[in-house]
């Protein structure tokens, strides 16, 4: 890694450390891309490894494809998860401190639990013979870019702007149920409130056609990352907001509603 990259990735850690935002990678540097920028994410994750936080799943990022003219993306991008960014919430309810995030937004996502490597090629439906159990998930990101003014590589190398992750109590995908579940994942409807008054909308199909599809979609990249381990039995992946990501502020009460899909909604306040 060259001297450039090492203070890049320092700049990075401070700053998701609760440090100052910075400017963004590519404006002081135009050729980073997001080949390097993957490069700065192992070497992030290496550190963090290294701090003795533990790797326990993925986040996709920027896969609802109906934001990307807001934020000025073009593609997906994909992150770690850790088990101090992780919390679980059984019973559908959680309280959560974001005081040490930057400018932090809520998404509305849905998370799978692995019970398997996915298979290495096949469609949404394949990918779901991997799947152990399905959960409402919040992902609480951040941005450690001021006013959230980034491009791919910088958003990608920035941890994937992930803050936290609220994951819901989870339920069992039965091998029998899952051909229902490949059909309902594109179509269902969630709805996003903020204190009790509906805040956005959203369906499956934001997600890349469907969540299942974003998942399969990881594993493709991940295929051409080999500085990176393949999705395995036991990981946690979120599958990106199925509304757009809203400021959140403490004291208020949030809550997801999956519609059609057969799972609660999750309740997160915010202090």
């Amino acid at each position: 890694m060259s001297g450039r990259d090492a203070k890049v990735v320092e700049g990075l850690l401070a700053a998701a450390d609760g440090g100052p935002q910075l400017a963004p990678i590519t404006d002081g540097d135009p050729g980073f891309d997001v080949e390097r920028a993957y490069r700065t994410l192992a070497e992030l994750h290496a550190r963090r490894v290294a701090q003795g936080w533990r790797a326990v799943g993925r986040k996709i990022g920027f896969t609802n494809r109906t934001i990307w003219p807001r934020y000025g993306v073009d593609r997906p991008m994909w992150s770690m998860v850790w088990d101090r960014t992780v919390v679980h919430a059984p019973g559908g309810t959680a309280t959560l401190d974001v005081s040490g995030l930057h400018e932090p937004r809520i998404e509305p996502e849905v998370v799978f639990g692995l019970a398997a490597p996915l298979p290495e090629a096949g469609d949404a439906r394949r990918v779901l013979d991997a799947v152990a159990w399905i959960a409402p998930g919040f992902e609480i990101v951040h941005s450690v870019f001021p006013n959230w003014k980034f491009k791919v590589p910088d958003c990608t190398a920035a941890f994937g702007l992930h803050g936290k992750l609220v994951v819901g109590a989870p339920v069992p995908v039965a091998p029998d149920r899952r051909d229902a579940l490949a059909a309902v994942l594109p179509a269902f409807r969630a709805t996003l409130r903020r204190d009790g008054a509906i805040v956005d909308r959203g369906v499956g199909a934001n997600v890349l056609d469907g969540p299942a599809h974003a998942l399969a979609h990881l594993r493709d990249v991940l295929a051409s990352q080999p500085r990176f381990p393949a999705l395995a039995a036991g990981e946690i992946v979120t599958t990106g907001t199925l509304t757009d990501a809203w400021p959140v502020a403490s004291g208020e009460v949030w809550q997801s509603d999956y519609g059609e899909l057969p799972m609660r909604g999750l309740t997160l306040t915010i202090r």
